[in-house]
C-alpha cells in the first residue's frame, strides 16, 4: 500500500494557527480586490453615464481602467501572484506585448493613425 495523500482531501483536525493567518489574510485579501473591481466597474459606468469625461478621453479612459481590472484579476483571483507562476506570468505578457505591437503595426500600416 502506498503512503500517498489525496491532496483534494479534507484536512483532518483543526488547522494550524498559521495555517489560520494564511487563510484569513487570503480571504481579506479577495474581500479588498473584490470591492476594488466593484469600484473600478461603477466608476467606469458613473464616469460616462454622467458626462463627467470629455468625449475624446472617454474610451481612453475606459481603457486604462480595463487594463487595470484585467491586471488585478489576473494576480488576485487567478493567483497569479503566488510562487511558481513566473512561466505563465512570461508567457502572457510577452504574448500581450506582441498582441500590442501587432495591432499598432496594423494600424500603421491600414492609415488608421499616420505619423
Amino acid at each position: 500500500m502506498s503512503s500517498h495523500v489525496d491532496p483534494s482531501a479534507p484536512l483532518q483536525g483543526e488547522p494550524t494557527k498559521n495555517t489560520q493567518r494564511k487563510l484569513k489574510k487570503e480571504m481579506r485579501t479577495q474581500l479588498v480586490s473584490f470591492v476594488l473591481m466593484i469600484f473600478i466597474t461603477s466608476m467606469a459606468f458613473l464616469s460616462i453615464a454622467s458626462d463627467a469625461i470629455p468625449s475624446g478621453f472617454a474610451i481612453p479612459f475606459i481603457l486604462l481602467l480595463a487594463a487595470i481590472q484585467v491586471t488585478l484579476q489576473l494576480y488576485f483571483f487567478m493567483h497569479m501572484n503566488e510562487k511558481g507562476t513566473a512561466w505563465v506570468n512570461i508567457m502572457i505578457w510577452s504574448g500581450l506585448f506582441i498582441a500590442v505591437l501587432t495591432v499598432a503595426a496594423l494600424m500603421l500600416l491600414i492609415g488608421v493613425v499616420k505619423y
